[in-house]
Parts: structure tokens; sequence; C-alpha cells
């Protein structure tokens, strides 16, 4: 298996999603044609409701549509068609997005360990991109072709952490559409930042954010929705699914598949049995197959969420930066260690894996 390489993209906001754009034209066309939810998400083509998402959207994060309409030039799609794809968590409830992540401490180190979940199509189709704009701090980012990154596991230079969960919200509403809120989430440089950001709009729909930062102790489990942006401070280990957990969660309606439930029980049996925490602890969690029922790793090609496990990522948080590494089918395919930048010039040392 190959080592990845993230591609290297810089410039304007409409230039870098220009390259994403480029980036994901080769598979855009095949991966959207066998795609049940682009089927479903196209029938909102020229709705009022999408055209008043992208309104709101373009007025509070306008560099965020300039990527998007970037990357429609370089697909080669209608720019309402790219936005619109972008818009799937606030059109539909089964977006092929799942994921698990799990938050923990231990007495040196923060740590952030995420299975993103998603179309088995996808798997080695997907990248990694290293994102450089003007004057904003970069990140690299896990990139699904036709997406705007963020929406999955990230690190930005300014020592950022962010890995998402997919939340299934049955009543959307007017708002910033939760894709472009997670990509204004790499544009900031501290925790207080983004939840900043993730609470001072109104929000279309929802997801759950697992955040970290370096020079900042907390480690957040944040569920960002229509109704309420719920942060919590992970005191030492947390794992999460695809539904709301924290507490008054239940005032807000969802759709809990079964996948989502049965991960989230079986990390409430592993996560207690955890005395030692460690990179290799988490790792061994996010592997796990031996639930009765659907698992945590995903491999399942009749899986009833239509995903499975597509890279493993594992963050450790240090002093200086952040060590980023991400496994594929369990084999170690990238590893490097961000350093923490206080410019908008950065720069990252790939390293060989072990």
């Amino acid at each position: 298996m190959s080592f990845l390489t993230p591609l290297v993209i810089s410039g304007s906001p409409y230039e870098i999603g220009l390259g994403l754009g480029v980036l994901a034209r080769p598979v855009i066309n095949a991966y959207m044609n066998q795609s049940a939810a682009w089927k479903a998400v196209s029938e909102w083509r020229g709705s009022d409701y999408v055209r008043d998402l992208r309104r709101i959207a373009e007025d509070a994060y306008p560099d965020a549509i300039a990527e998007l309409d970037g990357m429609a030039a370089g697909m080669g799609w209608m720019k309402e068609d790219v936005f619109l794809w972008n818009c799937r968590g606030e059109l539909i409830h089964n977006a092929p997005d799942g994921c698990t992540t799990l938050a923990a401490r231990s007495n040196r180190e923060r740590f952030v360990a995420h299975n993103e979940d998603g179309d088995p199509y996808l798997r080695d189709k997907c990248s990694l991109v290293d994102i450089r704009p003007a004057g904003e701090p970069g990140f690299v980012s896990f990139y699904y072709p036709g997406s705007l990154p963020g929406h999955t596991f990230a690190v930005n230079r300014a020592g950022v952490v962010q890995a998402i969960n997919n939340l299934r919200i049955k009543r959307p509403q007017l708002g910033v559409p939760r894709m472009v809120l997670c990509r204004a989430v790499l544009d900031t440089s501290s925790l207080d930042d983004a939840t900043y950001e993730l609470s001072r709009h109104a929000r279309a729909s929802g997801f759950h954010h697992t955040l970290g930062c370096v020079g900042d102790e907390r480690i957040l489990s944040v569920e960002a929705t229509v109704a309420r942006c719920s942060i919590e401070n992970v005191e030492r280990l947390s794992g999460h699914a695809n539904h709301l957990i924290h507490r008054g969660a239940d005032a807000e309606q969802q759709l809990v598949t079964r996948s989502s439930r049965d991960r989230q029980a079986r990390l409430g049996q592993l996560l207690p049995e955890m005395h030692e925490v460690n990179k290799l602890a988490l790792l061994q969690v996010l592997s796990d197959k031996t639930s009765t029922t659907l698992p945590i790793y995903r491999t399942d090609p009749a899986d009833p969420d239509d995903e499975n496990t597509l890279a493993t990522a594992l963050f450790v948080i240090k002093e200086t930066g952040v060590e980023f590494e991400v496994r594929q089918q369990g084999e170690l395919r990238f590893k490097t260690f961000i350093l923490q930048e206080t410019s908008a010039q950065a720069s990252s040392q790939t390293l060989r894996p072990e």
C-alpha cells in the first residue's frame, strides 16, 4: 500500500477551490452516478431553501463559497450543484458520512482518534490535502472529492485539531450549512475562537465536533445543532458515534441508526476498561470488530448505513505541535509532526512510517 502524500494547494479561496476541484475531477462523476445520496440531494435543485442557504452562507463566510465555486470550475460542474452536494446534511438524513471519535487526556498529552466512515465506493479514492490560504493558518485534512475540507478530520498550523461526526437532525432550518462551519473552524487559532464560530451563527443542521489545540489543556466535545451549541470538556476519556448524547439532547429530534447506537454502546463497554490512555489503546478501540451486532470498525459491504471505515486518524497534541497519523486497512499510510505556528507562513515535515 502506497504512502499518502498530501497535495499542496495555495492561493486565493477560489484558486484553492479550483485545485480541489481538479483533484476531484477524475472520480467525481463516477462517484455521483452510483450515489443514492446524490440522487436524493439533486431533487432539491432550484429550491428556495437551498437558495436561502447559499445566501446565508455567503453572507457569513464568503471565502468558503468562493472555494466551492472554484471547486465547481475545477470539476466541470455547475456551482449550484456543488453547493447542493455540500448541503447534503441539511437536505437528507442518510448522508453517507458516519464516523466514531475518541477524545482522551493523559498526564502530558491530549489525543483525538477518529474512524472516518463513508461511502464504500470511495475506498482508496480520497486523499490528504495541505491547504495554504493567504493570511490564514492553513491545514492538512482528509478530503472527500467534491466536498469542502474540514468535515472529516484535520489539523491546522495554529495547532487546532478537529474531527467531525455526522448527526442526523430531523428538522433543519435556515442557517449556515454545517460543512461551511467546519471549514470556518480550520481558519481559527484557538479553542475559544473555534467555539465562537460554531455558536455565533444560526446553524442549518448539526455536527459533532471534537476539538483540541496546542497550548490549551482542554479537549472539547461540541454538539453544534439547530437547537443549541452544547460544549463539554473531556475530563479523561470519551467516545462519540453519530447521534446526540450530551445532557439535554432529548429535546431535539434526530435519527439514530442501528449502527450508531451499537457503536456508542460498544464504546460504553470498551472505554471503562481502558486503564491507561495511550495511542495503542485508542487504536485498538477504533479497530474493534468483536461486537455481536454492528462493529466500530466497519468493512461490511452490506452495512445498513452504506458506510465503511475509509481511514483512521490519530492526533497527539503535544507542547509544541501535533503528531498526526493516518491508517488505512490497518496500515500506517501517513505520519507527520505539525509545529504550531503563530504566522500564516508555516510548514510541516513528513516522516516515513515506522
